[in-house]
């Protein structure tokens, strides 16, 4: 799958929570977002006044992003779970500080099951 195609497909799948995830979906929409978030920090140091004050078009931005991209990422998160075999609660274990977000990034890098699973066919 590439960037346009995941980026795509995740904003399609908005709040979809069934089904799967493949690898480069999951990574590719992750890194479209710290693109976008890098782009918004650019911006926000750029147009900084004198002071350092982060201009507040850039942290409406920011927080609008936010907003318009949470919901389709714990989708694809949870269906990147789904992918390897696990269940959606997994993500929760990012909420364990530092440990749990290296396991969350090691599950997340898995290969996914090879064959169908209980949460469907394998994605494309």
């Amino acid at each position: 799958m590439t960037f346009n195609q995941s980026v795509t497909s995740v904003f399609s799948k908005f709040v979809t929570f069934s089904g799967r995830a493949s690898r480069s979906e999951f990574w590719y929409f992750a890194l479209f977002e710290l693109f976008v978030y890098v782009v918004l920090s650019l911006f926000g140091w750029l147009f900084s006044g004198p002071d350092g004050n982060i201009p507040g078009f850039v942290s409406v931005l920011g927080s609008l992003f936010g907003l318009i991209t949470v919901l389709p990422g714990l989708a694809v998160s949870v269906r990147r779970m789904h992918d390897i075999g696990k269940g959606g609660g997994w993500i929760f274990i990012s909420l364990v500080p530092l440990i749990g977000q290296i396991w969350f990034i090691i599950l997340a890098a898995t290969k996914g099951e090879p064959y169908p699973n209980r949460f469907g066919t394998i994605p494309d």
